[in-house]
């Protein structure tokens, strides 16, 4: 016998949350259906739906018990709750003063963002999308939008000339909103993404890497600048580093919580170990390795001005970003001859699939390339 599936959805109906029910053409599931209370069918969403009430859930797993498959995969939320290991304080987007004629977001939105712990950059994102996409239906209940009007706001950044990263940090935002603020996981499961970029890296030189150091202001610069190249760290791992993360025996960094909220140990270079001796000494830091004027956490905005007023004063010209250095790391060891997969650890790459877009600028395949030419 054919094993039967049931697939439940959030839907919102109305002003009402509602269980779809999603299933192949089959008599015995669909007779089951029809004796569910109040159950209907949704012309909108093409399945039939009740009510959202924990009776009516109950009743489901109770009624295709032993008959059929229930998938709940697009239906119950899958939490990352705890990963982020400092909370977040968002008492300053909480303290904005509100602006005449724009909405602000809702504080359940801003309570959930600091309850599953999302890094301060992500909610600065999500809070910002989520803002424009409000009062861009400013004469609407939010909560009464639906998947078309989804699309047609997003056909609007299209139009606009907006970024497929844009686009996607929208879609976020907003699913972020009815799936996890209202507790309706996945219900925007039909919006489409845009077809993802296959953008190349940019890379410097090794020579140009060279002159952006030598090219700093003082040694807390140049090392900032070197551990961004030299361990291949992001800009936020760089401001999280703390003086007990430098492992001078092992010679070894951990970076703590880095993307996706992990950790990992990346490489220490013997020179920069020696140049961060010598900032030790000279700046004294207290709980962070680099720290503003007061001792607070130095900023993220401090390090895109150092890479690029370093980068002027070495002569190159095309545009630096911090995150150039992380790449240039990647591709120079790849060009070297070091192992893919390890250069996927050191980065901290979930997938070995990210780490091979670095084998398309590495450019020590080429030269064992006859050119027809000559």
């Amino acid at each position: 016998m054919d094993r039967k599936f049931v697939t439940l959805k959030n839907l919102m109906i109305g002003q009402d949350k509602c269980i779809g029910l999603k299933f192949f053409a089959d008599k015995v599931v669909q007779a089951l259906v029809n004796n569910l209370p109040g159950v209907k069918w949704s012309e909108e969403f093409s399945m039939n739906y009740i009510l959202n009430t924990p009776s009516n859930l109950d009743l489901v797993f109770t009624t295709f018990r032993g008959v059929a498959w229930i998938d709940c995969n697009h239906f119950y939320a899958r939490s990352n709750f705890g990963k982020e290991l400092q909370p977040v304080d968002i008492k300053t987007l909480q303290k904005r003063k509100p602006v005449p004629g724009k909405e602000l977001c809702p504080e359940a939105y801003l309570q959930k963002l600091q309850l599953k712990r999302y890094a301060e950059s992500t909610i600065k994102t999500y809070v910002s999308c989520f803002e424009t996409f409000m009062n861009h239906y400013s004469d609407r209940n939010v909560q009464d939008l639906n998947e078309n009007d989804i699309r047609q706001y997003l056909q609007k950044l299209i139009r606009e000339g907006a970024s497929h990263s844009y686009i996607n940090q929208a879609i976020n935002a907003i699913k972020f909103y009815y799936e996890i603020v209202l507790e309706m996981p996945n219900r925007f499961y039909a919006v489409e993404r845009p077809r993802a970029e296959e953008k190349l890296p940019e890379v410097l030189a090794k020579g140009e890497v060279l002159k952006i150091i030598n090219n700093t202001n003082n040694i807390k610069h140049r090392c900032i600048v070197s551990l961004l190249y030299s361990a291949g760290l992001r800009r936020g791992e760089v401001l999280n580093l703390r003086m007990d993360d430098i492992d001078s025996k092992r010679m070894v960094i951990k970076v703590r919580s880095g993307k996706g909220n992990k950790d990992r140990y990346t490489i220490l270079s013997e020179k920069i170990l020696y140049d961060l001796r010598k900032y030790f000494l000279e700046w004294r830091p207290n709980e962070y390795l680099f720290e503003g004027p007061k001792g607070e956490k130095y900023s993220a905005e401090s390090i895109v001005k150092i890479v690029k007023e370093a980068s002027k004063r070495a002569g190159i010209r095309k545009r630096v970003t911090p995150h150039m250095l992380r790449h240039s790391f990647a591709t120079h060891l790849l060009e070297s001859g070091t192992d893919l997969r390890y250069i996927q650890v050191l980065l901290g790459h979930k997938s070995t699939k990210t780490t091979e877009i670095y084998t398309h600028v590495a450019t020590n395949i080429f030269f064992k390339i006859k050119n027809p030419l000559d």
